[in-house]
């Protein structure tokens, strides 16, 4: 694992009952979710800001103290971080753009690139028809409102550059990080990820959007080389496309897994695992790389 340089993960998710990522509202009483045009069709799709919040959410759930937010020192310059890599754990992964009075900002861009979780089934339309009595004690009217909903199966990337975490922009030499705390941050990401979850919208419409299938590689270079080819079909996933993958990066990966919830798939890959074992299988990768 020596001379891997990222790790990808593309994913799927089914959601049976969801209102994911709200929207800018479309009408005063409905609130939207996002969605991407295809044609005539509209998507529904979670924002890659949604998925990172999740993840560092989960991160912190995991124990990790996260760096607070603070007020930016310039006029009417954004909110930003501590912006210290080396003692917190989303400063690193997720990087941060400084706004210090007086002196240049400091940036760093993340070495965790993440993708929107997309679906793959178009919006029909539906909604949730609710009515807020709260206000009728008080003599007003009930409020209705509607909420869009949506199911259907997401699909969603990430990747992780391996050689700059815990190392390069935002960090002095001094600081960086030793090849054991590397590996302990790239695996609790891992488990975020495992465990991923978002707190927004799950009063009423509590999802799951963890992982059920997951095609991850190893690569000698920085591609989410499954991003476009983990497709659903026939109740599985088309195991033709993702074995052509395979044969055409077969010089780039060094290493490769596919893991589902295999009683949800009828249709997997030769040696697909269980998915909590797959993510084992990525951890173990981790730790090796970053001790070779």
């Amino acid at each position: 694992m020596k001379n891997a340089k990222a790790l990808t993960i593309t994913y799927l998710t089914p959601v049976s009952f969801a209102s994911l990522n709200g929207s800018d509202k479309e009408a005063e009483n409905i609130s939207s979710i996002k969605k991407l045009s295809r044609g005539i069709e509209q998507f529904p799709y979670g924002s890659s800001q949604w998925v990172r919040r999740a993840l560092r959410d989960q991160l912190a759930n995991l124990g990790w103290t996260l760096s607070e937010g603070k007020a930016a020192e310039i006029a009417k310059g954004a909110a930003t971080t501590n912006q210290e890599p080396d003692n917190y754990i989303d400063d690193d992964l997720f990087g941060f753009m400084g706004t210090v009075k007086g002196e240049a900002a400091t940036t760093r861009t993340s070495p965790v690139r993440v993708s929107p979780l997309v679906s793959l089934n178009k919006y029909e339309g539906d909604l949730d028809f609710g009515t807020n009595y709260m206000g009728v004690k008080a003599g007003g009217n009930p409020n209705i409102f509607e909420t869009e909903i949506h199911s259907g199966i997401y699909r969603g990337t990430v990747l992780i550059e391996l050689d700059r975490v815990g190392c390069g922009d935002g960090f002095k030499e001094k600081e960086e990080l030793n090849s054991g705390e590397r590996s302990k941050r790239v695996s609790s990401l891992l488990d975020a990820m495992k465990n991923l979850w978002s707190s927004g919208r799950q009063t009423r419409f509590l999802a799951d959007i963890s992982p059920k299938f997951i095609a991850a590689a190893m690569l000698t270079t920085k591609n989410p080389i499954f991003l476009e080819s983990v497709i659903p079909a026939n109740d599985g996933v088309n195991i033709a496309v993702l074995q052509e993958v395979s044969k055409d990066f077969e010089d780039e990966i060094k290493a490769s897994v596919f893991g589902a919830r295999k009683d949800m798939f009828s249709a997997l890959p030769e040696g697909t695992i269980a998915i909590g074992e797959a993510f084992n299988t990525m951890k173990k990768w981790v730790n090796e790389h970053y001790k070779s």
